[in-house]
């Protein structure tokens, strides 16, 4: 007499739960980076896609203990469903570990807003007000991200950061270069996070002819937590500038030096 062993259904369910899965988590992200989904629906389908994740991982931890017991069939659907689950898990994973990691904030500069002013793209909603730190919470959290001073003139200083901007691959919506003292340069440019949200960058450059000052603000304009993407935007290209700025003041040790009012300037060496 031959006995029939027969598949397990938490087996299969949990396969195809997970199927299910896959697709919420990568056709959202796509979307949301192509900007043909909004950021609220976003989120929304994100924690539908979540309960629908953690519910196919434990079908397929029920499935597993039952085929271990009973001895049904069925470890093969009970083990892809398990990797695929835990797979999908990893973008909430990451973005839970920051969230937990780095202040509620969505706007971060080193000096006040009203000199690093945003512009704002009629064809997008209105950004949502901005969560802020105050002081001692964004020195804590982002410790370099602050004004930096350079011996250099605010053009020279502006060129760098301009190139810097360009190699970064940021969309520039707007560009002022210094023309004095009084009249800083300013550099506006729109960016894309790895989850799709949008943020919005503003460097200003102001000097006179031998010192420059630079400040950085960086904004979500769609995002209730910026999961610290602007603060460590802000640190990483600040510091990216200092080492530009050491390297071209040690090619070019003259740079630095101010100018008779009929010199042209020094050319800098790559």
């Amino acid at each position: 007499m031959r006995i029939l062993i027969r598949t397990s259904k938490w087996a299969i369910w949990s396969r195809r739960i997970a199927s299910i899965a896959v697709p919420m988590v990568v056709i959202p992200l796509v979307l949301h980076h192509l900007q043909l989904l909004a950021s609220d629906s976003f989120l929304n389908l994100a924690m539908i896609t979540l309960a629908v994740t953690v519910m196919g991982l434990i079908s397929a931890l029920i499935a597993l203990v039952r085929l271990w017991i009973i001895g049904d069939q069925g470890w093969g659907r009970a083990i892809s469903a398990l990797l695929l689950c835990i797979l999908c898990l990893i973008p909430f994973g990451y973005a839970a570990a920051l969230l937990l990691r780095y202040p509620e904030t969505t706007d971060v500069a080193t000096t006040q807003r009203q000199l690093l002013p945003l512009v704002f793209d009629p064809t997008t909603r209105q950004m949502s007000p901005p969560r802020l730190l105050d002081d001692a919470r964004q020195e804590k959290a982002f410790p370099n991200a602050k004004t930096r001073n350079y011996p250099l003139n605010a053009a020279q200083t502006f060129a760098l950061v301009a190139r810097m901007i360009d190699d970064q691959g940021w969309e520039i919506r707007g560009r002022h270069d210094p023309t004095g003292s009084d009249d800083p340069g300013t550099i506006n440019a729109r960016m894309t996070t790895l989850l799709g949200f949008r943020d919005e960058a503003v460097v200003r450059v102001s000097g006179d002819a031998t010192r420059s000052s630079v400040d950085m603000r960086s904004a979500s304009l769609n995002a209730t937590h910026d999961l610290g993407a602007n603060g460590l935007r802000i640190e990483k290209f600040l510091g990216t500038l200092d080492n530009q700025v050491t390297d071209l003041l040690r090619d070019n040790p003259n740079i630095n030096q101010p100018l008779d009012a009929d010199d042209d300037p020094p050319e800098p060496q790559p």
